[in-house]
């Protein structure tokens, strides 16, 4: 079955992948970053390098976490802050931004319509924050996520 985030809640109550083919990632981004990403339809990862991209594959979840609203400044957030599926097309490499940045995406189906959930609410739910010193996994900035945690955070976010 071919599963797409457009505008079909629905289908976001069927993840986890019921046959198990897919991955889910989370990736830690700031939410200034995140809601350009949702508007552009891709998502970057550990400021735009390419080998974290390249391990996500068509069909995979992608949740971001927003630890600010500002990349190490502004706001905190802490919050889940889009929900969306790695569409079936390969990474590329963004045209010259600014003189020298040309960050490695992939073009992302998200979710509308979603609510940023706070971890802290989820917290007591999910493997990744299970275990002492959880926070520091997210320094990383790609973080696998596993099926349960995935499916908890994709059904708060659209409020099943």
């Amino acid at each position: 079955m071919t599963r797409t985030a457009r505008d079909d809640r629905a289908q976001w109550q069927l993840i986890p992948d019921p046959v198990g083919t897919s991955r889910y990632w989370l990736a830690v981004v700031s939410r200034d970053h995140v809601r350009c990403g949702v508007e552009l339809g891709v998502a970057q990862a550990n400021h735009g390098k390419r080998a974290p991209v390249e391990r996500m594959r068509p069909g995979d979840g992608l949740v971001h976490y927003s630890p600010r609203t500002g990349m190490r400044e502004g706001a905190v957030v802490k919050a889940f802050t889009a929900l969306g599926m790695i569409e079936d097309r390969p990474a590329w490499q963004a045209e010259d931004q600014d003189g020298c940045f040309r960050p490695w995406r992939r073009a992302v189906s998200y979710a509308t319509g979603v609510r940023e959930v706070p971890i802290a609410a989820l917290r007591g739910e999910l493997e990744l924050t299970s275990v002492p010193n959880w926070g520091v996994v997210l320094r990383r900035g790609l973080v696998e996520l596993s099926a349960h945690d995935f499916g908890g955070i994709s059904r708060a976010m659209v409020g099943a």
